[in-house]
């Protein structure tokens, strides 16, 4: 039994990215979807799908690569993720604490009432959220 399923998801996309696989399975679940589209939205994914049926339900993520330069093969677009809001310590950040990471080439994502956002779509919609990860 998974405890926190964001978790579960965002460390199956790192690993995926880390073993250079095209393809991550995860346990289905709504809000599971709604960040693998967020991802999407935000460049971090290639696409999101719904398969199996019933009770073995999965979404499958086709991650994103870059190709590198000159035979050096490709490079992931996922380079590490931390997990901020946890079932153990739930944080928030209003409209006004929300911060650019890492230059900009990272990205928070949060929980609001318009739905899963990245940092900077919550700053132009002006809603703050539960902040339930980084990923860079």
């Amino acid at each position: 039994m998974i405890t926190d399923p964001i978790s579960d998801l965002i460390i199956r996309l790192k690993n995926g990215s880390d073993a250079d696989k095209t393809v991550v399975e995860v346990p289905y679940s709504r809000f599971a979807e709604n960040v693998a589209h967020a991802l999407k939205k935000a460049g971090y994914v290639r696409s999101v799908e719904n398969a199996g049926k019933d009770f073995k339900k999965s979404l499958e993520i086709n991650l994103t690569y870059f190709e590198a330069a000159a035979g050096s093969g490709r490079q992931a677009r996922i380079h590490g993720v931390e997990r901020l809001s946890k079932p153990s310590r739930r944080m928030y950040w209003k409209c006004s604490d929300i911060r650019s990471y890492r230059s900009g080439y990272g990205n928070a994502f949060l929980s609001t009432p318009k739905g899963v956002l990245s940092d900077a779509e919550a700053r132009k919609a002006k809603v703050g959220g539960e902040v339930l990860f980084r990923i860079w």
